[in-house]
Parts: structure tokens; sequence; C-alpha cells
């Protein structure tokens, strides 16, 4: 019987997702990444021998309720908690790319409401993979669909800070992972 309920119960919660009611899934996608990230994308400090240049991101079928974007890069592998690249947020709702170099500071190449915040390198902006040598580390790029159009934070929020806020406002996220290694 506990079996029967349960099977039942799936199959219920089944016709809730967003395909069930036509809605295409929440996606990201880079023309700029494969499976490895490239030089160009590696960070151009610390011997790391790269050009710093963030990906170009596109994203699609956003949730209902999508009144801004985040987009954040994190590598879990990197020793202690792992190591925030890149956080922006306050993207606008009727944004949905960031162009190749768009996680510079100068020039800049995002919406003017956009916000990049102090990544892990204690600089604004996008930082590229750098880790130690060894086993190749693997980088997560998520967008999040925000439930509102501002978190109000200030470019120097520290990373942590900064996801909570976009945790607690996400309706949905979407990610993309590369890996690097030296």
């Amino acid at each position: 019987m506990k079996k029967h309920v349960f099977s039942s119960m799936m199959l219920l919660f089944s016709f809730w997702s967003p395909r069930a009611f036509g809605q295409s899934e929440f996606t990201l996608a880079s023309t700029d990444l494969g499976e490895f990230f490239s030089l160009d994308q590696v960070y151009d400090k610390y011997n790391c021998g790269g050009k710093n240049i963030s990906p170009e991101l596109h994203w699609q079928n956003p949730p209902k309720g999508t009144q801004s974007y985040a987009v954040t890069m994190f590598d879990p592998d990197a020793p202690g908690n792992g190591w925030w690249h890149w956080l922006v947020f306050d993207i606008p709702a009727d944004i949905m790319e960031l162009p190749t170099g768009a996680g510079s500071v100068f020039p800049q190449l995002l919406p003017e409401t956009a916000i990049q915040s102090i990544n892990d390198y204690k600089e604004y902006g996008y930082g590229g993979p750098c880790p130690p040598p060894g086993k190749p580390h693997r980088y997560f790029i998520k967008v999040y669909a925000l439930n509102t159009p501002f978190l109000r934070l200030p470019a120097d929020t520290p990373p942590e800070i900064v996801f909570q806020e976009i945790k607690k406002h996400s309706l949905e996220e979407a990610e993309i992972m590369a890996l690097y290694g030296r």
C-alpha cells in the first residue's frame, strides 16, 4: 500500500513540473566555453598565463515573475570553502546575454544597473580560473532568475553575503560547468 501511495504521489508531482504546463526549461549556454576554459578566460596574474576575459553567456526561458538576473562563477574544488570568481547582479530582466569580456570593469560592457561585486581575488568583476597545479578544478557558472529588480547591495559586499541574497531571491537557476587545470 505504501509503495502505491508513493508512486501515486510521484506521478502527481511530475505533473507540477514546468514542462507539464508547456514551459521550457531555464537554460544557460556559452559560445566561448567547451569542456575546458581556454587561456583567454584564465586569470592573468599569479603566473596563470591567461587573458582574464569572461566568456559570452546567454540564457533562455526564464520563469514567470523574473525581475532581474544574477550571474556567478564558483570553484568548489578550491581549498577551504571554494572560490568565488565572479558575481554580477541587478541585470535587468530584458537582458538575456552577456558578451565576451562583460566581466571587465573597464570598458563597462554590462547594463548600467548591473553591479560586479568583489570576488575572492579581492577584485571587482571577473577573475578567471587559476587553480594550483594538479587535478583540474570544476567551475560552475550559474544564472539566477530573481524575484526582485535590485538586490540593493554595494559592490564591496563580500561574495558569501551576495550569494546569500541571490539565493534568497532566486526563482530558478541554470548552470554550465567547465574545467581547468595546470
